[in-house]
This record gives structure tokens, sequence and C-alpha cells, in this order.
């Protein structure tokens, strides 16, 4: 990677650079045009939590939904990033506020869990202050269209084509049978109210952790920042098929 990156101005973020036995710089800190992650959808979430710029990811993973290049693909893909062969995949972001106070920004989803196993919780949504539906279920996930090839999709989700301007809301093992996933215009005002108040947990892109009483306000509505990814194929439903038919084998293992 870095002999790829040679005679080119470029910083490393600091605990990379620490286990190579260079200065670096941290992700928070950087004033970046590009920058380039190596590992699985983890680490390129953790990175659009700390920095702005557009990511570039190169799997070392398992699967990698997010990631665009595989380990024999990386000098090429410099190559054409360097010499701007390239374009930019903006997508939404999830904005989440706890009694109103904003919490990180997610890019998958928002997770609201049950803090007990076995235990469901009575979820309460309105969209723009009117009441849309109520469900008892394990808990509840509200994706964007990046998220909806996650966690969503696993719990039966429609997948979310990303240039559509929308957001998922998904009961996680539903009580009711009839309870199915609801998808809402991306400039909705989404409330989440949890009945008979217990505790739960919320993450937000596996990332965050956050204990909530289940007395608390909590709404998601669109970031005003993107996510943004650096692509070179333009080819979401190859890519997905792709991706998809790589995971088959990890589901039929876990039947």
């Amino acid at each position: 990677m870095l002999e790829a990156l040679k005679g080119t101005d470029y910083v490393i973020e600091s605990h990379t650079a620490e286990a190579l036995g260079l200065q670096g710089i941290p992700l928070s800190k950087m004033k970046v045009d590009a920058l380039i992650t190596v590992g699985g959808d983890g680490t390129i979430l953790r990175t659009l939590q700390a920095c702005d710029a557009p990511v570039m990811g190169v799997n070392a993973g398992v699967l990698g939904f997010l990631t665009e290049i595989q380990a024999d693909e990386v000098k090429p893909a410099v190559k054409n990033l360097l010499a701007g062969r390239f374009h930019i995949d903006e997508r939404l972001k999830l904005k989440t506020t706890l009694n109103g106070k904003r919490l990180e920004d997610g890019t998958n989803e928002a997770v609201v869990h049950t803090a007990h196993i076995a235990k469901m919780r009575h979820f309460a949504i309105s969209i723009d202050g009117t009441p849309a539906t109520e469900t008892r279920a394990d808990g509840l996930i509200v994706a964007t269209p990046t998220g909806s090839t996650s966690y969503a999709m696993s719990v039966g989700s429609s997948i979310i084509d990303p240039r559509v301007e929308a957001f998922v809301i998904a009961p996680i093992a539903p009580f009711r049978l009839a309870a199915r996933p609801l998808v809402v215009a991306a400039k909705s005002k989404i409330q989440v109210r949890i009945m008979e108040p217990k505790e739960c947990t919320m993450v937000i892109d596996g990332q965050c952790e956050f204990k909530i009483r289940g007395d608390e306000t909590l709404v998601f509505t669109a970031s005003e920042k993107k996510a943004r990814f650096i692509s070179f194929k333009d080819d979401f439903y190859r890519n997905l098929e792709e991706k998809l038919i790589a995971s088959a084998p990890f589901a039929a293992h876990r039947h």
C-alpha cells in the first residue's frame, strides 16, 4: 500500500502508524482529500464517524459490503485514485437525538434493542408527529439505504437502492406476524417511544453503544452530512449480487 503511494503527500492514522513504527495523525484531526481504509465494513463505519473525507475501502474482512477494492486490486486502484479516475458516491447518513442531545451519525443504522434476553418491548412510532404504527418486538432498526443491506436485511427489510432518499424502519423478531418493515421519506422526522418504559440498549452502526432507561425521546432524521465513498465501478447491483452469493455459504452454515 505505502509503496503504491510513493511520491504522494500522505499521512497515516495514529494507531496504524504506531503498529508500523511511524508517526501518525488521529482520524478526527485529518484534513485530507481521500482516505484509504484496509479492513471490513466496521473499519469503514468507524472511519466515517471520525472523518468526513471520501473513503476508498480495501476489503480485508469477510464480505465487505461497503468495500469495493480487493487486495489484488490495490495498486491499480491507487493509480486511478491519484489520477482522478473515480467518482464520489454520496450516501444518506442518519442523525439520532436522545432527549434532544445529538449522538453520532450513522451510515448504516441505529438499533434500539431490549437490554434483557428474551424480553420484548412495546414500540410506538410516529412520522412527522403523526402516529404510524405500534409493535411489540425484541428491538427496532432505523436504517439508511446503505444499511438496508446490513442488519435490516437480516430481519426481512427490502434492499433500498442507495440513490433513493428514504429510511427503513424494521422490527426485530416482532410478536405480530403481520408486522413488516416500513419505508419512509428521508425528509421525515421519525420519533420512537417505548411504551411501559424499560431499559434498552441503542447501538449506532455497531460501533457506539448507549444504555437508555426507556422513557427518553428518540428522534431520527437525515443528517446534513453525507457518507462519501470513492468508487470506480458504479455498479451497485452487480456488487450486491456478488456479496449476496459470497454470503450464501455463511447463511447455510448458520442453519
